[in-house]
């Protein structure tokens, strides 16, 4: 036990990434595209963040979290496709030890917080059409600093449980990470040893977050949608509906993907699988998050107009 676990800090200094594909021109296709879609997403979250701030008609609750949610999606997709594009032009891409636990962590911080902001844009929603006249008291700036704060501190704990995770496993055979990123999964499978209670922590630690985000969404929906049945005017519906679809269609996309890759048993697909998943989850959905919220979002179209027209004004 102890010369592997002196194995682990000598002998193994790091992994070796395997990528997506070995196909020479696939591999240039890719490259390609990714990189496009991550200057598009990039560009997209930065600009929802600017806008957010610069404009006053958007200084609400929702664009609030939204500006932090963008925020989540860049760091989500910037901790992870930096290195996959390496990961295409070199034959072999290779990470340290601690580089992949650094990785990883930041892939389960930008995931994790993302989690309780969705969560605290639908009690957000919750509040807006069920108790309208008390939305200003119970949304308060005060409130949303702490919902956010909250949201940080558990992506913070998503990170630690991910990273301590790491460290637990005991490596001292084949170093070939069958992924295009430091994913736990093929970390586990790589351990020599027997898995560790510490090593089984995270899984539940994500399986938690998931569980308690998407009942404060379900409940928070289904208050929703029991108000606006009570509704009697068609425009009110049509208005209570279009608030939310944005933020529907987003917690549709990442739960989505979320629940495939961490809740469902690893026998219920395969590793290609797997990847193509986790490509659209860090990837494509950074980059559809801000085209949701801007092309099914009047009030930022319109801020985007109006902010538009004043740089030409002026």
């Amino acid at each position: 036990m102890d010369a592997l676990v002196g194995r682990n800090y000598t002998e193994m200094t790091g992994f070796i990434l395997l990528g997506l594909t070995d196909d020479p021109k696939l591999r240039v296709i890719l490259f390609i595209v990714i990189l496009c879609i991550y200057l598009v997403t990039v560009s997209g979250n930065l600009s929802t963040i600017i806008l957010i701030r610069i404009s006053s008609q958007l200084h609400h609750p929702m664009y609030f979290f939204l500006s932090h949610l963008a925020l989540a999606d860049m760091g989500l997709s910037s901790s992870v496709t930096p290195n996959m594009l390496v990961n295409f032009l070199v034959e072999r891409n290779t990470i340290s030890y601690y580089g992949c636990a650094m990785q990883l962590g930041s892939v389960a911080f930008f995931g994790g917080t993302e989690c309780f902001l969705l969560a605290a844009m639908a009690y957000d929603r919750f509040m807006a059409i069920c108790s309208p006249l008390l939305y200003s008291t119970k949304m308060s700036t005060q409130v949303c600093v702490q919902l956010l704060i909250v949201s940080y501190i558990g992506g913070l704990f998503n990170a630690f449980a991910f990273t301590a995770g790491v460290y637990s496993l005991v490596f001292c055979g084949p170093n070939g990470v069958n992924h295009f990123f430091c994913d736990y999964a093929p970390l586990v499978e790589l351990s020599c040893l027997a898995i560790s209670i510490p090593a089984v922590v995270p899984s539940y630690v994500a399986g938690s977050i998931i569980v308690a985000t998407v009942f404060v969404i379900a409940v928070s929906y289904i208050c929703i949608l029991i108000t606006i049945v009570k509704m009697r005017s068609t425009e009110g519906c049509h208005k209570a509906f279009s608030t939310c679809a944005s933020h529907l269609t987003a917690v549709t996309l990442y739960y989505g993907t979320i629940t495939f890759i961490y809740v469902l048993p690893k026998s219920c697909y395969t590793t290609d699988q797997n990847k193509v998943v986790s490509i659209f989850y860090m990837v494509a959905i950074p980059m559809l998050n801000p085209l949701i919220y801007s092309l099914r979002n009047n009030e930022i179209k319109g801020a985007l107009k109006k902010e538009l027209a004043r740089k030409v004004f002026c």
